[in-house]
Protein backbone atom coordinates (compact mmCIF):
# COMPACT_ATOMS: atom_id res chain seq x y z
CA UNK A 1 0.00 0.00 0.00
CA UNK A 2 1.11 3.78 -1.05
CA UNK A 3 1.16 5.64 2.34
CA UNK A 4 0.10 9.01 2.10
CA UNK A 5 1.71 11.89 3.66
CA UNK A 6 -1.13 14.02 4.05
CA UNK A 7 -3.33 15.10 7.22
CA UNK A 8 -6.85 13.13 5.44
CA UNK A 9 -4.70 9.94 5.03
CA UNK A 10 -3.62 10.30 9.13
CA UNK A 11 -7.68 10.76 10.33
CA UNK A 12 -7.94 7.43 8.21
CA UNK A 13 -5.88 5.88 10.53
CA UNK A 14 -6.94 7.60 13.39
CA UNK A 15 -10.72 6.91 12.54
CA UNK A 16 -9.23 2.97 12.54
CA UNK A 17 -8.67 3.54 16.19
CA UNK A 18 -11.50 5.49 16.87
CA UNK A 19 -14.22 2.84 15.51
CA UNK A 20 -11.95 -0.09 17.92
CA UNK A 21 -11.46 -0.89 21.17
CA UNK A 22 -8.09 0.78 21.12
CA UNK A 23 -7.39 4.00 22.56
CA UNK A 24 -4.95 6.40 20.66
CA UNK A 25 -3.58 8.91 22.64
CA UNK A 26 -1.01 11.66 21.78
CA UNK A 27 1.68 12.37 24.55
CA UNK A 28 5.04 13.50 25.45
CA UNK A 29 7.39 11.20 25.65
CA UNK A 30 11.05 9.55 25.22
CA UNK A 31 9.74 6.48 23.50
CA UNK A 32 12.51 4.50 21.78
CA UNK A 33 10.64 3.61 18.35
CA UNK A 34 7.92 6.88 18.77
CA UNK A 35 5.66 5.76 20.46
CA UNK A 36 4.23 2.66 23.03
CA UNK A 37 1.22 -0.01 22.96
CA UNK A 38 -0.03 -1.36 25.82
CA UNK A 39 -2.07 -4.09 24.59
CA UNK A 40 -3.09 -5.42 27.67
CA UNK A 41 -4.99 -2.13 28.36
CA UNK A 42 -5.36 -1.48 24.90
CA UNK A 43 -3.85 2.00 24.55
CA UNK A 44 -1.51 3.38 21.67
CA UNK A 45 0.53 6.21 22.66
CA UNK A 46 2.47 8.31 20.26
CA UNK A 47 4.72 11.05 20.69
CA UNK A 48 3.14 14.08 20.17
CA UNK A 49 5.74 16.38 18.95
CA UNK A 50 6.32 14.18 15.97
CA UNK A 51 5.82 15.50 12.13
CA UNK A 52 3.15 14.47 9.92
CA UNK A 53 4.69 11.92 8.38
CA UNK A 54 6.36 10.75 11.70
CA UNK A 55 2.82 10.08 13.16
CA UNK A 56 1.82 8.27 10.27
CA UNK A 57 4.86 6.03 9.90
CA UNK A 58 3.84 5.33 14.08
CA UNK A 59 -0.04 4.41 13.31
CA UNK A 60 0.70 2.48 10.47
CA UNK A 61 3.37 0.10 12.17
CA UNK A 62 1.10 0.12 15.57
CA UNK A 63 -2.04 -1.20 13.15
CA UNK A 64 0.53 -4.06 11.59
CA UNK A 65 1.27 -5.23 14.98
CA UNK A 66 -2.03 -5.31 16.91
CA UNK A 67 -4.91 -7.31 16.60
CA UNK A 68 -8.41 -5.91 17.18
CA UNK A 69 -12.18 -6.69 16.75
CA UNK A 70 -12.78 -6.48 13.13
CA UNK A 71 -16.50 -5.98 14.15
CA UNK A 72 -16.73 -2.39 15.40
CA UNK A 73 -15.06 -0.73 11.93
CA UNK A 74 -16.99 0.31 9.49
CA UNK A 75 -16.60 -1.13 5.87
CA UNK A 76 -14.65 1.69 4.27
CA UNK A 77 -12.27 1.82 7.55
CA UNK A 78 -11.90 -2.57 7.78
CA UNK A 79 -11.11 -2.26 3.93
CA UNK A 80 -7.56 0.53 5.41
CA UNK A 81 -7.06 -2.00 7.53
CA UNK A 82 -7.27 -4.82 5.75
CA UNK A 83 -4.83 -3.71 3.16
CA UNK A 84 -2.60 -2.46 6.30
CA UNK A 85 -2.67 -5.71 7.97
CA UNK A 86 -2.54 -8.16 4.72
CA UNK A 87 1.18 -7.12 4.84
CA UNK A 88 1.17 -4.60 1.34
CA UNK A 89 4.50 -2.88 1.53
CA UNK A 90 4.52 0.93 2.15
CA UNK A 91 6.60 2.73 -0.18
Amino acid sequence: MQLKYTRPFLNKLEDIFAESDFVLRYEKGNFKAGYCVLKDMKVAVVNKYFSLEGKINCLYDILRTISMDESRLSDKTRQLYHEIRNGENAN
